[in-house]
């Protein structure tokens, strides 16, 4: 099965954080299972990174190949067919990057392991 991680969920795994639920971690340890991060996700954490309201510890680049390629964690780059569905998707959500994510979603079939709640309100399926 494939997953999209929202930005959240990567930082979560990789800090084994208490908010993370057992479901999502399952899906995240299946070996089965193929994971994919948005290339619109780093471009957020590049951003919080770099107004001080996230602290990796580590440059993004280093983040990267610490915790997305050695998890063997697939990239998903932002396609044309992800930017047109955002011209008609409602605004449940106003966070830029996660409308991204959930375009993406709703593109490739993917469901997202997101703690948001929101994003249920979308024709996507959120596993949390």
């Amino acid at each position: 099965m494939d997953y999209l991680l929202d930005t959240h969920t990567l930082l979560w795994i990789v800090t084994d954080d208490n908010h993370l639920s057992s479901k999502v971690k399952k899906c995240f340890l299946e070996a089965e299972n193929e994971i994919f991060f948005s290339v619109a996700s780093l471009w957020e954490i590049a951003i919080k990174v770099s107004l001080n309201r996230l602290l990796l510890g580590q440059s993004l680049t280093d983040f990267y190949y610490k915790h997305i390629i050695a998890n063997k964690i697939r990239l998903l780059d932002i396609k044309v067919e992800h930017l047109a569905a955002l011209e008609t998707l409602e605004f449940h959500h106003r966070d830029p990057f996660d409308r991204l994510i959930i375009c993406q979603s709703m593109v490739e079939k993917i469901p997202i392991l997101s703690n948001d709640k929101v994003f249920s309100k979308y024709p996507i399926k959120r596993i949390w």
